[in-house]
């Protein structure tokens, strides 16, 4: 079984930073695509940043140029910067297109998620 495990949240004030990580554990070979999501209170999750085995990178149109997403191995990172109220959700961690050593592939998992607060 494969898991995903967030840190980093918190509270920030509008202009501060922060930096979330994600570690996926289990018997995994390869992982396609890792990426944020984030949603807030009332509205749909949305994508905030992928990062693919390519090294392509992905973001959403409100978070270019003030956060980084950054990946080593089965482990991601999104580096958030310049922090806005608007940016205040759960973030959640998705790994997809894995692959395990059991056999399994294209298997799309989802961690807890961890909150983000930007709040002065």
């Amino acid at each position: 079984q494969v898991q995903l495990v967030e840190s980093g949240g918190g509270l920030v004030q509008p202009g501060g930073s922060l930096r979330l990580s994600c570690a996926a554990s289990g018997s995994i070979l390869n992982i396609a695509t890792m990426a944020w999501y984030r949603q807030a209170p009332e509205k749909q999750r949305e994508l905030v940043a992928a990062f693919t085995i390519s090294a392509t990178t992905n973001y959403a149109d409100s978070v270019k140029g003030r956060f980084t997403i950054s990946r080593d191995k089965n482990t991601v990172y999104l580096q958030m910067n310049s922090l806005k109220p608007e940016d205040t959700a759960v973030y959640y961690c998705n790994a997809d297109g894995v692959m395990t050593y059991s056999g399994s592939y294209g298997m799309s998992y989802w961690g807890k998620g961890t909150l983000v607060t930007v709040s002065s």
